[in-house]
């Protein structure tokens, strides 16, 4: 799955690609990936030039002058640039060709991710953007912000971290991967959590995500960059897909749990679970 590091690799990369191109049509070949009125969508994006693209927590926000198109990737979506001229692929599902004979292909097998248009002035009311919470790299996130959002809640501490309304962007694979660098239990409960497991979660946090980032994001069966750019940070992963094998810190073999219905890696040694 497109994390927050994945996501921010496919911005810098669309970047360098389709910046300024003018938009000349739009097919939209699966109608459910779009919540907003199909007749806007397909009206207003022509003429328009992406003059812009930012990104919000898991969400990639085109720039298109007085209007952003927001799109996630969910679990597997993908963009390919493409000559206009090409055979369109079974699970592309949006197309928007520009002025130039190219084609921006939304590529998604499990049809789940979402694409939205709205009124730049409205992006702060979006329930989709308004409900993000503070992005690991961003200076906002404190210890006192985290243990007042954490520590009233009795859930598992993996499953607070996946919660995009706490940290926005952390997602599955750098939820484990910050917790083994804080060495907490993924079972800790949220409101066993203290202050200073805050610090621990903020600190590891910020590196983790910002070294990701540096190394284009983690290249995993999930997920893999359709851009020509993939991801190394799976070089450095130290507990993520990393079930039997030795802890890189103790020796530990790695152990797999599900929690809340995902999938979580963990040492046993180095993040027990407090009596």
């Amino acid at each position: 799955m497109p994390e927050i590091a994945e996501v921010e690799t496919v911005r810098n990369t669309l970047k360098n690609k389709i910046l300024n191109k003018e938009i000349k049509s739009v097919n939209i070949i699966y109608p459910k990936m779009i919540d907003s009125n199909l007749t806007e969508f397909k009206n207003i994006l022509p003429g328009k030039k992406i003059i812009d693209i930012n990104r919000i927590g898991k969400w990639l926000l085109f720039d298109l002058g007085n209007y952003y198109l927001l799109s996630h990737l969910r679990m597997e979506g993908k963009y390919f640039i493409k000559n206009h001229d090409e055979e369109i692929n079974k699970h592309e599902h949006v197309i928007i060709t520009f002025t130039d004979n190219t084609d921006l292909r939304y590529h998604d097998t499990r049809k789940f991710g979402r694409m939205k248009l709205i009124k730049k002035d409205e992006l702060s009311n979006t329930k989709e953007i308004e409900k993000q919470g503070i992005e690991p790299i961003d200076s906002k996130l404190t210890k006192e912000y985290l243990y007042e959002k954490i520590h009233k809640k009795h859930l598992p501490i993996k499953t607070i971290l996946l919660d995009q309304t706490i940290i926005s962007g952390l997602g599955n694979i750098y939820a484990d991967e910050v917790l083994f660098a804080s060495r907490i239990n993924p079972l800790k409960k949220g409101s066993a959590i203290t202050l200073e497991d805050c610090e621990n979660i903020k600190e590891s946090s910020k590196e983790i995500i910002s070294n990701a980032i540096k190394y284009g994001g983690t290249t995993i069966k999930s997920y893999t960059s359709s851009l020509g750019v993939t991801g190394r940070f799976q070089q450095f992963l130290k507990v993520h897909k990393k079930e039997n094998e030795p802890c890189a810190v103790c020796g530990t073999k790695i152990t797999r749990i599900k929690v809340g219905g995902r999938s979580t890696y963990f040492c046993p040694n180095c993040q027990k679970l407090d009596e």
